[in-house]
């Protein structure tokens, strides 16, 4: 972890994002590095998943290493949580302890990663169910919703907020706000395909750095997401409003806090793979 992350920092947000994408479908069963075969429709080609997943070929290179040192021991489920927990450690966030011995799912659901997964524009309280159906709260998902102060979003996931409400959010009288909007939508354009796939950081003061300024840019109405701006904005979020200037002025609440959801989002489990799973020889198919 730490060269990938030295060869290109986003790689920290690669490896967070597997792990929940990972999580949230069937549990923390590593079904989530599953390639399709004849036989089974993985996840990674799911809408939330196909252009937003990055870092598979990382996490193959970590199987192999452990492979060679001691095969058959630890399951891909298990590298994705350790991957995830180690890459925040290396952009500057919180150490927690992991706990370890999940196994690898036999089967994915494509269906689930389309239904489970929160979408860039989904509601707040859309996305608050689908936190409370995984056994977190709306504390644990403020918290992790911390994890974009890493990571990029493509264009296609922000345009409609950047040609929506972000002016109405944001503060009318910031000169810096006004340069900021203007930037976005010179990255993002719009109308054209093309453009759907340019990036910006979701945080865009300290993209490169596990810090609490995402809170900071919440709090001016600067969320490059809908999914993000609506912790602070929605008529709805009285709760989740607090939360936001909470950890905006506390980052050692905001860490603690980070830290203790990042373990529980860890154990949600898969009961299946806990029966019948299996520790795979490669993350991206099922032992034969």
């Amino acid at each position: 972890m730490e060269c990938a992350v030295l060869s290109d920092p986003r790689n920290a947000a690669f490896a967070v994002r597997l792990h929940f994408h990972d999580c949230f479908v069937q549990g923390c069963d590593g079904s989530i590095l599953l390639d399709d075969t004849i036989t089974l429709q993985g996840e990674k080609k799911a809408s939330t998943n196909i252009h937003s997943l990055k870092g598979f070929r990382m996490m193959d290179r970590i199987k192999n290493s452990l492979e060679s040192e001691c095969p058959g021991i630890v399951s891909c489920a298990d590298i994705l949580t350790i991957a995830a927990r180690d890459a925040v450690i290396l952009v500057g966030g919180p150490y927690w302890e992991v706990p370890l011995g999940r196994k690898d799912s036999t089967t994915a659901s494509y269906e689930l990663a389309n239904q489970n997964i929160p979408s860039a524009n989904e509601g707040l309280l859309s996305i608050i169910s689908k936190f409370l159906y995984q056994g977190l709260s709306v504390t644990d998902m403020v918290a992790l919703s911390g994890a974009h102060t890493i990571g990029m979003a493509r264009c296609k996931n922000f345009r409609e907020r950047i040609y929506g409400d972000f002016e109405a959010t944001l503060d009318a009288n910031n000169p810096i706000s006004k340069m900021y909007i203007e930037k976005l939508r010179s990255i993002c354009p719009p109308i054209g395909k093309d453009a759907e796939k340019n990036i910006t950081g979701m945080d865009n003061v300290t993209p490169e750095v596990f810090d609490n300024s995402y809170f900071q840019m919440l709090m001016r109405g600067e969320g490059v997401l809908n999914s993000d701006q609506e912790l602070y904005s929605s008529l709805l979020g009285m709760e989740t409003r607090a939360l936001v200037k909470k950890y905006a002025v506390d980052p050692l609440a905001f860490f603690q806090q980070f830290s203790d959801s990042m373990v529980k989002l860890g154990n949600i489990t898969n009961s299946d793979s806990f029966l019948s799973g299996e520790v795979r020889k490669n993350c991206r198919f099922i032992n034969t």
